[in-house]
């Protein structure tokens, strides 16, 4: 009896030793991830999350710091932006992975060759206080001579979707760097993120601004005086794409994070938490227009990396160090 107590107790640990674990290094706030992981769990019982949250910024550096040292932790990211997992990507960090689900993305929103996905939409458009007599409809509307010294936004020195912001604009040959040049010289304000930028449209300081659109109409419906557009020319996005580290410990079970994640189930998650979800045929949050009459501008990733460092000292140039 001592022994087959003593075997059954070993099997025990070794079986819960072996236990079908993945850790996540992610930039989502705090409570969309225990909700992402909670979500996970469940419908993969049996596979246990461990978890890492850090703005995208520190995480990558923390992830650096454990590369240089030989031993990176996590199995799978999700992380804010395509333009961080392209350059990993490059630097052959990720692992590819054809998740069954793609096929119901639009082929922009995801690697070809599988290295990264995207989860959710966050676009950057205008925001503006009620208080205004007249409501803006295009981008280039904040560089009317009437609003000098009234807009704000977040600096690309500062904010990733800001600098992705700033690729997708100068990218576009109907505005270009000559529409960041025009910003400037009306004394739009570039400095700090997207959390400042709106505190600033909301109290009227500046009473137009660019910023994600969750934001302002989340705010909006708790009752602050502001608007939200999306500009006739389109938005600029960021999209929360989930990857995997070519050095996963546990490659099958970051798939089926994956999975999960671009999954109809895993999509109407970020519909509940309030995010346009990125697979084709879902609804949006309350508050938004349909996804047909949101235009994406086009953005592609390898070439705001390569661009990003020079995109960065011109921005400078035109706006200070801010």
């Amino acid at each position: 009896m001592k022994s087959f107590i003593t075997t059954a107790a070993f099997a025990l640990l070794a079986s819960t030793a072996m236990a079908d674990t993945i850790t996540l290094y992610t930039s989502q706030p705090n409570a969309d991830a225990q909700r992402t992981v909670d979500a996970f769990m469940a419908a993969n019982p049996g596979t246990e999350v461990e978890w890492v949250r850090d703005g995208t910024t520190k995480l990558m550096a923390r992830l650096r710091a454990e590369i240089e040292a030989g031993n990176p932790q996590p199995d799978v990211l999700l992380i804010a932006d395509t333009v961080t997992l392209e350059g990993m990507a490059q630097e052959d960090l990720l692992t590819a992975y054809q998740s069954p689900e793609a096929a119901e993305y639009d082929a922009t929103l995801y690697s070809g060759e599988g290295y990264y996905h995207s989860t959710k939409l966050i676009t950057t458009g205008i925001v503006y206080n009620t208080g205004i007599e007249t409501a803006p409809t295009s981008w280039k509307d904040l560089s009317d001579d009437a609003i000098k010294g009234q807009i704000a936004m977040p600096s690309p020195l500062y904010s990733g979707a800001a600098l992705i912001h700033l690729a997708t604009l100068t990218g576009d040959e109907t505005l270009g760097w000559s529409y960041y040049e025009n910003l400037a010289a009306n004394e739009a304000r570039a400095q700090g993120g997207n959390g400042g930028t709106f505190k600033a449209v909301a109290s009227g300081e500046k009473p137009y601004g660019m910023v994600v659109d969750f934001l302002a109409i989340r705010n909006k419906a708790d009752g602050s005086p502001v608007d939200f557009v999306f500009p006739e020319e389109g938005v600029s996005y960021v999209t929360e794409p989930v990857a995997i580290m070519s050095s996963a410990k546990n490659v099958e079970g970051a798939q089926k994070f994956v999975d999960f994640l671009l999954s109809d189930a895993g999509q109407n998650l970020v519909l509940d938490m309030g995010y346009i979800p990125a697979r084709n045929g879902m609804g949006v949050p309350e508050g938004f227009p349909s996804r047909e009459e949101i235009k994406l501008m086009a953005f592609d990733p390898a070439e705001a990396l390569a661009n990003a460092e020079a995109n960065k000292a011109k921005f400078a140039e035109l706006f200070g160090a801010q």
